[in-house]
């Protein structure tokens, strides 16, 4: 039986444009190298990752069953991939958080859908296929860590600077604009230590991506198992080099700090999401409320440690006004971080945003599945309370061209000069940063279908026709850029999180 796990691609953010720099840009589909481990011997598994090429299917011998997982971004690509291979009686299965927030979008597309954690459903999914028999809807549960095998590295060997592992699934915070709490539940669920030891050796990369969503947690009791699997990782001399995402109350814990850094923690990305308390409040972040909360020290503490330090914006809230793109520059300016990402304010399937947006009628990219292709969190694809469509695209591009200055880059490579802290990945980093804000920009020419009409009185556009105009008034709810990774590549595996 020959098996074909695809993870599609996504031509807004492909990496068409080929650079030395492209490796950097991707990392491994590691939801697929999961249930590769989880497939019986007699199954012959391809793995095809569309970011490094697509394939010439047709020349492919011919799968038994084809596995898509895809974000939502994905999705478009993940059904035209499917009408391919079902048109060639081949069935197919889909899984992934698009497809279990959007479940019957995708039962009209494929020929069953996991939901959920795959892990718990695969073996029974593999059965039916082999014989002839399977279900249209597989649920998947939240699985016990420890039944997580370790990801077969083995099967994608080239093409990737980075390699990739979880640890914990689960996020106890539920910001209203993210879906991992919807997808992998509040739970904070952590791997055996011994066995995330044991699949970081079979690693061959030096980098390696932890997509975790909040690598540390968020109570006492979690950070000391993060110390305990630092110490482990300490102990195993792996000497890997890595980066996570983490909540910024990882720079309350000097200790923490320490055996990180000792255990090769190079980059941290952290959601700071808003610069002021009121955008705060209105996404949720309550560990960014906490009362004397000096953001500037707490960068500096990770960046004592030698840990870079990439700085996460949402631009588009309810509270935003006229400047916020400056605003957002010089906060991150004044904390300090290494790195800067910018992402609009991107109401996801499955979040408490998209059920608000959705019932005011601010969806604006909503010819689905095609304009799925949008939501990448770097194109605007609501409607934005005090912002027209070609208002916040400006005040994106005058967020990233204040950050990304030829002068503010040298302030930052010659500050981590001074203090001995990497200047040459700080040049690199930045100036990476800096040509792929330009190529983003480019590729905002790829929203004129939204333009539509002009209401030359208000300044608001129109999408696909239909007046912004709308009645809502009430206020609403709503990587990692180390070594030049894009700034928007949801077609890997870390855009649901925000770094908690």
């Amino acid at each position: 039986m020959r098996l074909y796990l695809i993870n599609p691609h996504n031509p807004l953010v492909s990496l068409a444009k080929k650079s030395r720099w492209s490796k950097y840009r991707v990392w491994k589909p590691l939801g697929l190298l999961v249930l590769a481990g989880l497939t019986p011997p007699e199954w012959e598994i391809r793995i095809i990752d569309e970011n490094l090429g697509v394939p010439d299917y047709g020349a492919l011998p011919r799968p038994d069953l084809v596995g898509i997982t895809a974000f939502t971004s994905q999705a478009p690509r993940a059904y035209e991939l499917a009408v391919e291979f079902r048109d060639r009686g081949v069935p197919v299965v889909m899984g992934g958080v698009h497809a279990t927030l959007c479940l019957e979008e995708a039962m009209e597309r494929v020929d069953s859908v996991v939901t959920g954690e795959a892990e718990s459903v695969w073996a029974q999914v593999l059965e039916d296929a082999r014989q002839g028999r399977l279900e249209p809807v597989y649920p998947g549960e939240f699985v016990s860590m420890e039944d997580v095998p370790p990801a077969r590295n083995d099967l994608l060997t080239s093409g990737y600077a980075f390699g990739s592992i979880q640890t914990t699934r689960g996020c106890p915070l539920d910001c209203s604009f993210c879906s991992v709490s919807v997808f992998n539940g509040n739970r904070y669920r952590q791997r055996p230590i011994e066995k995330v030891v044991e699949e970081f050796q079979t690693i061959r990369e030096r980098l390696v991506l932890v997509v975790d969503d909040n690598l540390i947690g968020t109570s006492r009791k979690h950070m000391a198992r993060a110390k305990d699997l630092f110490r482990a990782m300490i102990h195993a001399r792996l000497r890997k080099k890595w980066i996570c995402q983490a909540t910024i109350n990882m720079a309350d814990d000097d200790e923490l700090l320490r055996l990180a850094a000792q255990a090769g923690c190079k980059g941290v990305f952290v959601g700071f999401e808003s610069p002021t308390e009121e955008g705060l409040a209105e996404v949720g972040k309550k560990f960014n409320l906490l009362k004397g909360r000096d953001f500037r020290a707490s960068v500096g503490r990770l960046q004592r440690h030698n840990i870079f330090v990439v700085g996460s914006f949402i631009m588009g809230l309810d509270t935003d006004e006229r400047g916020i793109g400056k605003r957002i520059a010089d906060t991150a300016e004044r904390y300090g971080v290494d790195l800067l990402n910018t992402l609009f304010l991107t109401p996801l399937p499955g979040t408490r945003l998209w059920d608000q947006m959705k019932s005011q009628g601010r969806i604006a990219a909503n010819d689905f599945p095609s304009d799925w292709r949008y939501y990448t969190l770097g194109f605007p694809t609501a409607h934005y309370r005090n912002f027209s469509w070609s208002a916040i695209l400006e005040e994106m591009n005058s967020c990233d061209r204040r950050f990304y200055s030829l002068w503010g880059i040298f302030r930052r490579v010659a500050d981590n000069f001074l203090r001995r802290r990497q200047p040459i990945l700080s040049l690199v980093s930045n100036l990476s940063y800096r040509n792929n804000t330009r190529m983003t920009q480019e590729s905002y020419g790829e929203l004129d279908l939204l333009r539509g009409g002009k209401d030359e009185e208000d300044g608001l556009p129109s999408i696909h026709g239909q007046s912004l105009e709308s009645p809502w008034h009430a206020p609403t709810l709503t990587i990692v850029g180390l070594a030049g990774l894009q700034k928007v590549s949801h077609s890997a595996p870390v855009p649901r999180g925000r770094g908690g």
